[in-house]
């Protein structure tokens, strides 16, 4: 027997924000990036102020911390490959139309589906099996993986977005499996502690990564400092919301709504950044956002 828990307006209204906050977030690196910041200067000024913002809601809120050993040692592992993660989803978003980029990204449910079966030999359901070339054709349409839209055609087509659609699926493979890792190894783990420690992590690596590159590369214009400030609040704001508030409101499963980010990342995208992708291509778009929305609303089996 299926069961799903009802959606109240106040825990829909609030996962629309969380993709409205995560859309917005990555317009503001896109400024930031076209102003002087690069990759890992702004992954780590985001982490950074993100452990330590939920860190002292830990405190606050004195959550007891208690790890057993194997989430000791999963932990390294999931914020390592959340670190990669970002670094590749934010790279894309530098050299791909901010929409497309997060499109590509939101292929990791099928990522994820794949991961599950090689590492825990989990069967995918029949629903991602029957979403995968659904999904694969939007986002060919998206992309414009042809040229036509573009009328570049396919070979200039791809040396334009190629590096970006590379970057972005990497994203979309490595969050992959930090979720079937988070879920397996540290589900039980309270969500905040999750994200104090996962954001600790990527904070060193991403001050690893701008200690060996020379420092850290600020903006270089007014501009750039807002974008830079806005995706740490941002993406911040959002990410609290999502480990702290929303699981005081009871969503069970609902989760999936948060992927129409693409689309308002989309619109945001052409209001302040000047981005527009042709009409073959937002329909692309709807398809992926569509499929990915129908995946997360599947009926939750309960025992």
């Amino acid at each position: 027997m299926s069961e799903r828990k009802a959606l109240s307006i106040t825990a829909f209204a609030t996962l629309l924000l969380i993709a409205l906050l995560m859309g917005a977030n990555h317009v503001a690196a896109r400024v930031a990036f076209d102003h002087g910041v690069d990759v890992t200067t702004a992954v780590a000024v985001r982490s950074i102020v993100t452990a330590l913002v939920v860190g002292s809601l830990i405190v606050v809120q004195r959550v007891p911390v208690a790890l057993t050993p194997r989430q000791r040692r999963f932990l390294p592992v999931i914020g390592l490959i959340v670190g990669v993660q970002s670094v590749c989803l934010y790279s894309a978003v530098a050299r791909l139309p901010v929409a497309l980029a997060l499109l590509a990204f939101n292929t990791y449910p099928l990522w994820t589906a794949l991961w599950a079966r090689m590492f825990y030999a989990h069967r995918p359901e029949r629903r991602v099996v029957v979403a995968m070339p659904v999904m694969l054709i939007g986002l060919a349409l998206a992309l414009d993986v042809l040229g036509a839209a573009s009328g570049l055609g396919a070979t200039l087509q791809w040396q334009r977005i190629g590096a970006g659609v590379a970057f972005a699926l990497t994203a979309a493979a490595t969050f992959g499996i930090a979720l079937v890792l988070t879920q397996h190894e540290a589900g039980t783990l309270d969500g905040r502690l999750r994200t104090t420690s996962t954001m600790a992590i990527v904070a060193v690596l991403a001050l690893a990564g701008v200690a060996w590159q020379g420092g850290l590369h600020l903006p270089n214009a007014s501009a750039g400092w807002w974008g830079l400030a806005l995706l740490t609040l941002l993406y911040g704001t959002g990410i609290t919301i999502l480990f702290i508030v929303l699981p005081r409101l009871g969503v069970v499963g609902n989760s999936a709504i948060m992927n129409v980010e693409p689309v308002f990342a989309l619109v945001l995208a052409w209001l302040i950044l000047g981005q527009s992708i042709a009409p073959s291509q937002v329909l692309g778009a709807l398809i992926v956002v569509a499929t990915v929305v129908w995946l997360g609303l599947r009926p939750k089996r309960l025992a």
